[in-house]
Formats: structure tokens, sequence, C-alpha cells
């Protein structure tokens, strides 16, 4: 689908960068959102020159904001409805994994803050900015690992702090935030204005991305491992892309695609009652309004 807009977070690298490439190839506008402004300018003006032939897509644009803080989230919504960017396409790819338990200035678990309420958060402050255009699709990078989340179901933390006061498992705290997130989007897709779509994407076992590496800890030291069973990451953003661009839109809304089709997530992640749960309490964590069923 060309000529939409599609705004990557993330963006600056790894799998963003590639995403991006992929949708300006499509005949997509870009808009890549990094936490550093020179490496995000850098990978825009990578991007020059890669639309096809007769489109006219605008240049790549780029914004500079730290998602793991929910007060530039907010003013990045702002700037991009300020600006006039009507956004077709929300990829929130933005993620990462920490070694160990560390809180953001809002007093929330790191991974949680970027993983879950990022997406989140910049999803509805645009719904509320009416940035979104009508047949709008949000596409959150989830995990196949999500299977080893840790949650409980009688009372689910949103805010990841529980993980202060249990051990600290770096692969599950990422899993469980990615549950958590899929959750979200589960009952999200029930109240998102009608033409409006959410899907989350599951990339793959990725190699060559840095994810590993920067994560640090024993995702770091594991990743070697696994390395001669992971795809490229032309092959990772594969699922993506098709949401972005298939037509008509792919169903189911709120699903979770991986290999560009729909997969079944663990039997947490399909539990209604736990999903509304889910996104009533995270609406109610970042002060969002959360909108009606």
């Amino acid at each position: 689908m060309s000529g939409r807009t599609a705004v990557v977070t993330g963006g600056a690298s790894g799998l963003g960068l590639v995403t991006a490439r992929h949708l300006v190839r499509a005949g997509q506008s870009v808009v890549l959102v990094g936490r550093d402004a020179t490496r995000t300018r850098a990978a825009a003006d990578s991007l020059r020159g890669l639309a096809p032939a007769g489109g006219d897509p605008a240049p790549p644009r780029t914004y500079t904001a730290d998602l793991e803080q929910w007060s530039q989230v907010q003013a990045l919504a702002a700037r991009l409805a300020a600006d006039g960017q009507h956004v077709d396409v929300l990829v929130n790819n933005a993620g990462a994994a920490f070694p160990r338990y560390q809180q953001t200035p809002d007093g929330v678990e790191r991974t949680y803050a970027l993983n879950h309420h990022a997406p989140f958060l910049l999803t509805h402050a645009l719904l509320a900015e009416k940035a979104l255009t009508p047949d709008a699709r949000i596409i959150n990078m989830s995990s196949f690992v999500e299977k080893r989340a840790r949650l409980d179901a009688t009372d689910p933390d949103v805010a990841g702090t529980s993980w202060n006061r249990r051990f600290f498992h770096q692969m599950n705290v990422y899993a469980t935030s990615k549950l958590v997130s899929l959750l979200a989007a589960r009952e999200l897709a029930h109240r998102l204005p009608d033409g409006m779509s959410v899907y989350n994407a599951d990339p793959g076992m990725v190699k060559g991305t840095g994810m590993n590496s920067n994560a640090g800890g024993l995702m770091r030291l594991t990743a070697p491992l696994f390395r001669p069973f992971s795809i490229t990451p032309d092959e990772g953003v594969r699922t993506p892309v098709w949401l972005a661009c298939a037509s008509p839109a792919p169903r189911p809304s709120g699903g979770f695609f991986s290999r560009s089709r729909p997969e079944t997530p663990s039997r947490l992640a399909l539990d209604d009652a736990l999903a509304l749960t889910v996104y009533t309490r995270t609406a109610a964590l970042l002060g969002v309004e959360p909108l009606t069923r």
C-alpha cells in the first residue's frame, strides 16, 4: 500500500531500520524515531533513493525520544501531531532486555517501560491527538518467547516492579513484558475505532541485529548457541512489513502473527478476562483514558 506514512520506533538500527527500508521500497513515507539524533538522521539518510520509480513518498523524517520515559513518549506524540503527521502505520519496534533490575524515573521496571508502556502510551496518545488515520494499523513487535512469561493471572503486575522482590531472570522478565503487551493489544482490538487494526508481529530468532549483545547478561552469553538456527534481519521483518502493506488489512485484529500468518500464542495470551485486567491496569498506571468498548 503506497502513499502511506509509517512511523517506526527504534528506527536508527536493527530490525527497525530494516523494516523502514522495506516500507520505503514499498512506496511508503517513513518517519524514524530513535534515542540518538545523529544516528537516527544517518539511518534516514541511508533510506534516500530507495523509493520505487514513479512514486512520490516524502523524504524520511526523524524524531528523537527516549521511549523509556513516559513524558518523552507523550511529547513525541504531540510533536508528530503538531507537525501534521498523519500516521497510517505505527510500528512499535523499540524494545530491549536488561540484565538486572532497574527502575525508570517513572518508578517502573525498564524492560516493561520500553516493551509494554511505550507502545501502549504512544498508541493512545496518537489516538487522543487524532494523528492516526481512520484505517491506521498499529504493529507491536512481539516475540515467541512470551511463552516463557511468569505472570500471576490473579494479580497481573503491569509495572514490572514485582521483579525487585523475586529472582530477576532476564529472559523471563523480557518474555513477561511481551506477554502483557500481547494481552493489552488483545483488549485494545475490541476498543479501536472501526477501520483501525492492531497486530502483534513475531520476527522470529534473528541474527545480526545486536539485540542479544546489547542486552548483556545471559542473553549475550547464550546468543552464539542459537546463531546457526537464526534467520536474517530481512527475513525477520517479513511479518511486520506484510502487516503494514497487505491489502485488505490482515485479520484478526489483536492477533499474534508469525511468518506472515496468524499463529497461536500461549494460553495466557488468549485469556480475555486477563486481557481486560491488563489493559485497564496499564491505562490507570500511565494515566491514560481507556478507550470505550
